[in-house]
């Protein structure tokens, strides 16, 4: 081995980990020259490193592994010559396994299920023309144990099992990059830390001192409300916790629930005498989101959520108002974005300066970024998470919220909690939900379970419980009920009839009345331009217009290749709507043009995930119209940020949007286009969070032929993770 190599494969390992998403364009680059094109056999591949380099290369060419996975396993085999084919194998998946979410590689799971190990197609680009096909997954690991994969990774200069520099970690059954068996550890500990506290924060708060401002925040419910208050317990939950998370499907009142969480707090802290002879002074609080579009979001709600705040009878109503924050801005931004760099201004040396911080959609909080939150909150300050527990995780890798919030339907209430609870909030807990068992992190967790978006009748709200449910055959079932609110369109790849109709018009298939497509947003853009001598404000107006105008519809897509991907959605609409005379796309970049924001431009104040359509200004007399792309100013004032196409250097056109970059937002009317094969990544969460981004109507587009929806609904999606070990006594998942 070479000099220093330990220390150098940790550093280089740590590098090779957390390359940007950049580097999943690089696998249709050529791979390095093969000797040999025939098919390696089993023990030809795990017997011989370069064989097994060369299998994978060939899976890089073939999409089913990065140029980044195969590089480094080839990294350590050049630092350490004796490293076994076998772990150089597990090298590779472990980095895999974070390009699709998963924290670690779990082997026993590969080894009972090989083929979910890698990207295997459609999710990769077109199979290449080759005589041969590379082995699969499966035929390289045929007659591999469990114990045989662990000896070989019992190589002390690149795996551990615990602490130390090496660039990949055991634990157990459980192989990770290092940097994220760190985050684990991190993330766990500062829950532990938070749930520890709150007992004493339990302790120093009497119900009594709850129960009276709580009644006024929610007055008597109608007399045929059924069940226990959920928003109410979720404020009393969190208002005794240091660490809280209120979760819950859409509709359920979740940014209520936390605007009235945080009179709540705010009123204690301003009736509470200082301790130390200072008059009691408000709480600081910020609200913070994972991407812009979700911020954007939460201002447009929060401002008047706290408008409506029911405060006659506590004192100081009016103060108590203004010191409920109603600005939301990202978690980046929050924390303090450093340029080139993962790391933030704000960290355990230079914490937040915050009593409380709220993060809504926190679903699609990844590990990393939930350990940077806990590493730069002050000890005394409180965490309280919103989401839904059911939607897809975040791209990157991790699923914090949906792994904590495992046990939150049942409760898992202890007796304790519930006597507290009843006597601050008059509400009692269903004797179902009481466990005597129960661990100080259930006693942290309230699910809100009343839908107010959705009504009784609602299709929308129907199909996503069946999906959120398994059912297959009730989701079948589900067309023939005469739902207003949903239609299901069938299209082949190049009828573009019935798939035109929709996009451009929102015809969706026997629905009584057309909805709006493409041409809405576009129309507006076209009919309310105004003239060249129109002033700033004006400018921005119109602007504002055609961005509201361009939510009332979207299509969603799994898949990002393929004729029922992104790509090849993007073009196909484009090629309708310019036959439309809808818009002229004579080069990349035209008027009507919708872009997602791809990677976090800091120096423009743009991040990941935000829209923007661009516009051709109108000019002077002599000038031409000049091109500017639109987008929200995501600071909560309803502003228009304009930036030159030329300065956006990772955007790509948006008529098609998958799923993954939809949380966070709602649409008036969405359609969920899914492919004619499944994949391992259709899963009944990803269903879901397709279906609950519509607000008023849903189209379901499906192929001709073959459905896929029945297996994606029967696909629970189960992230590789050691998050939960330890924290309340059970098993991680894998």
């Amino acid at each position: 081995m070479k000099k220093h190599s330990d220390d150098r494969i940790g550093v280089t390992g740590d590098l090779f980990e957390n390359l940007d998403d950049a580097a999943d364009t690089s696998v249709e680059k050529a791979p390095a020259k093969r000797v040999a094109p025939s098919k390696p056999t089993r023990a030809d591949t795990l017997d011989d490193t370069q064989r097994l380099l060369d299998v994978l290369d060939r899976w890089v060419e073939r999409g089913w592994l990065r140029t980044l996975d195969a590089a480094f396993a080839r990294f350590l085999w050049s630092e350490v010559r004796e490293t076994p084919p076998l772990l150089l194998l597990a090298a590779a998946l472990a980095s895999h396994q974070l390009g699709r979410g998963h924290v670690c590689l779990d082997l026993r799971a590969t080894l009972d299920d090989p083929a979910f190990a890698l990207s295997l197609p459609p999710d990769g680009p077109p199979l290449a023309a080759e005589s041969e096909p590379p082995p699969a997954p499966a035929e390289v690991l045929a007659g591999v144990t469990l114990a045989q994969w662990q000896a070989a990774l019992d190589t002390p200069a690149p795996v551990a099992d615990g602490p130390g520099s090496t660039p990949l970690v055991l634990s157990g059954t459980r192989l990770y990059l290092r940097r994220y068996w760190q985050y684990e550890q991190d993330v766990r500990a500062g829950i532990e830390r938070r749930l520890a506290r709150s007992a004493q924060l339990e302790a120093d708060l009497p119900p009594a001192s709850v129960r009276g401002a709580l009644d006024v925040l929610f007055p008597p419910r109608d007399a045929d409300a059924r069940g226990a208050d959920w928003q109410k317990l979720a404020c009393a939950l969190a208002a005794r916790s240091a660490f809280s998370i209120v979760t819950g499907g859409p509709g359920t009142g979740k940014t209520t629930t936390v605007v009235k969480l945080l009179a709540l707090l705010q009123t204690l802290a301003l009736n509470r005498a200082g301790g130390d002879g200072h008059t009691a002074r408000p709480l600081r609080i910020r609200l913070a989101a994972p991407t812009g579009k979700a911020a954007a979001r939460l201002n447009e709600s929060i401002a008047g959520a706290v408008a409506r705040l029911p405060l006659d009878g506590l004192t100081d109503g009016d103060a108590l108002r203004g010191a409920i924050p109603t600005v939301v801005t990202t978690l980046h931004r929050v924390l303090g974005t450093r340029p080139d760099s993962r790391r933030f201004r704000h960290d355990a040396a230079n914490p937040l300066p915050v009593d409380v911080l709220v993060i809504d959609e926190a679903s699609m909080v990844d590990l990393e970024m939930m350990a940077a939150v806990l590493d730069a909150l002050p000890a005394s300050a409180r965490l309280i998470l919103l989401g839904d527990k059911d939607q897809l995780a975040s791209v990157e890798a991790g699923a914090v919220l949906g792994e904590l919030c495992d046990r939150a339907h049942e409760g898992h209430y202890t007796l304790a909690t519930r006597d507290w609870l009843e006597a601050a909030t008059g509400e009692r807990i269903d004797a179902a939900m009481l466990d005597a068992n129960g661990t100080p992190l259930d006693q942290s967790i309230a699910m809100l379970r009343e839908s107010h978006r959705f009504a009784a009748d609602s299709g929308i709200g129907a199909l996503a419980e069946l999906v959120n449910a398994g059912d297959a055959v009730g989701v079948a079932k589900v067309w023939a009920r005469g739902f207003g609110d949903l239609a299901r369109v069938v299209s082949s790849a190049t009828d573009d009839a019935a798939f035109g109709a929709l996009a451009i018009d929102g015809v969706a298939g026997d629905a009584m009345q057309p909805r709006r497509g493409y041409r809405h947003y576009l129309d507006v853009m076209r009919e309310q331009r105004p003239d060249a001598d129109a002033d700033a404000d004006t400018l921005a107006r119109w602007a504002a217009a055609v961005l509201d105008a361009h939510g009332a519809f979207q299509l969603l897509c799994a898949l990002r290749r393929g004729p029922w991907g992104v790509e090849g959605l993007n073009r196909r609409v484009a090629r309708l709507l310019h036959a439309q005379g809808l818009i002229e796309p004579r080069g990349e970049w035209y008027a009507g043009r919708p872009v997602l924001v791809t990677h976090n431009d800091y120096e423009l104040g743009l991040m990941n995930g935000d829209i923007g359509i661009a516009l051709a200004l109108p000019g002077g007399r002599t000038d031409a119209p000049v091109l500017r792309v639109a987008f929200p100013a995501g600071d909560g004032s309803g502003g228009i940020k304009w930036v030159s196409p030329s300065r956006l250097q990772s955007v790509e056109t948006v008529f098609a949007l998958t799923v993954h970059k939809s949380q966070g937002s709602e649409f008036a009317h969405a359609a969920l286009v899914l492919p004619d094969t499944f994949s391992p990544i259709l899963t009944r969460e990803l269903v879901y969070t397709g279906i609950t981004r519509a607000r008023a109507f849903l189209t379901l587009v499906v192929p001709e032929g073959r459905s896929v929806l029945d297996d994606a609904v029967q696909a629970k999606v189960q992230r590789a993770s050691g998050l939960m070990t330890g924290l309340v006594g059970g098993s991680a998942r894998g």
